[in-house]
């Protein structure tokens, strides 16, 4: 066996739970390029397992001339440490604009091998943006106020009055007055929709099987607007539950759900839509106006394999009004922002052709840390948070 090939054995068993135990992806590269070894957060970084990664060399994951490259040259050259930030990561496999911070240190155990930290700018950046959504919320909650009381009392006597000349119109008139009618409703429907920002009533929460939500939404999906669409389901059974109100986290999922169906439509037998749940340790978001950080290790997902978010949209995507639908009014995925920036989570949307993530990080259910509710939601379901063994395939 070549020296290069034992090079690239596997670290022993201690190793291994030790680099696991690592939030984010790290790699060790051998003299020759190669890939030693991978943590699990790495596997999910490249969307490939440990095997496939130890038969590839570095230079077939990354961008081409990536600097990457050139710093693991200056650390075999110089035997130091280097660090760089907010390096592109970004390919067809990762998904665009991966940003990263680079960490990258020779292995003195094993003469020429290189340890490779990733840190995800996303991550911190997710949180500015999810703060700059809650103020946007903030804006509509306000104007949705204003509406309400100076837009609806109006209406309501312009309608009328377009009744009353409807009495006594002529049929051509008739169609005047309908359309002033069936206008000044649209109106108020509008707003009655804007009116659902600026309820700031307290909701009961407590521990909710996000499995249970998943597969709620997943048959009202499969009975409706996604009868014809394939959905792939691949949930972590040990989740622990999330803390949350599961009225208000179906409406959020449904919502998710919806958009992607109306994303692959057009795709016929090839529509595909994935759901999956998993633990992330490591991610925390600073509360403003508090020392605290709350951690975020749920993860949740809604993946589509339709055409992609627009660019230029991506980064005002959760402000109200913004929609790539041309009767769309732009105000579901604001409000969906604001539930889950209500329930101390963040949201995020990572887009490119035939692949599509709205991905959802919330706290989980602390029973040292809140009052003991076991509540029933509206339909009848339990939410006492027990894990559901779900399997992993295709419906």
């Amino acid at each position: 066996m070549s020296s290069a090939a034992e090079q690239r054995k596997r670290l022993p068993s201690d190793g291994d739970a030790i680099l696991n135990a690592v939030p984010n992806p790290v790699l060790v590269i051998g003299p020759d390029g190669m890939i030693m070894d991978a943590n699990m957060a790495a596997e999910s970084f490249f969307d490939s397992s440990t095997q496939f990664l130890q038969r590839q060399s570095l230079k077939k994951l990354v961008p081409f001339g990536s600097p990457l490259l050139a710093l693991i040259d200056q650390v075999r050259t110089t035997s130091a440490p280097v660090n760089e930030y907010k390096v592109d990561l970004g390919t067809p496999r990762t998904g665009a604009d991966r940003l990263v911070d680079l960490h990258v240190a020779p292995l003195p155990e094993r003469p020429g091998a290189i340890v490779v930290m990733l840190q995800e700018r996303t991550i911190a950046d997710k949180m500015d943006r999810q703060l700059t959504h809650r103020s946007a919320a903030r804006s509509v909650i306000a104007l949705a106020a204003m509406l309400a009381h100076e837009i609806k009392n109006p209406l309501s006597g312009i309608r009328g009055a377009a009744q009353l000349l409807e009495q006594q119109a002529s049929s051509e008139d008739r169609m005047l007055t309908r359309l002033i009618c069936d206008e000044a409703d649209r109106i108020v429907t509008l707003v009655d929709r804007m009116e659902v920002f600026g309820d700031d009533r307290p909701v009961a929460r407590g521990p909710v099987n996000i499995h249970s939500v998943l597969d709620h939404v997943k048959r009202l999906a499969q009975s409706g607007f996604a009868r014809n669409i394939r959905f792939i389901e691949d949930y972590d059974p040990s989740l622990p539950p999330v803390l949350a109100n599961q009225d208000q986290l179906i409406q959020v999922f449904l919502n998710l759900v919806k958009n992607a169906a109306e994303a692959v439509v057009d795709l016929g037998a090839d529509a595909e839509i994935q759901l999956t749940t998993a633990f992330r340790p490591g991610v925390r978001l600073s509360v403003p106006g508090k020392k605290s950080r709350v951690s975020l290790p749920l993860e949740f997902c809604v993946k589509d394999n339709g055409p992609g978010v627009p660019e230029d949209l991506m980064p005002n995507l959760f402000d109200p009004f913004v929609t790539t639908k041309p009767t769309g009014s732009g105000l579901g995925l604001a409000l969906v922002a604001k539930i889950i920036g209500d329930h101390g989570g963040i949201i995020e949307c990572e887009s490119q052709p035939r692949k599509t993530t709205f991905r959802v990080l919330m706290p989980m259910y602390s029973a040292t840390k809140q009052p003991d509710q076991s509540p029933k939601n509206s339909h009848g379901d339990d939410v006492s948070g027990t894990p559901l063994h779900a399997s992993q395939g295709s419906n």
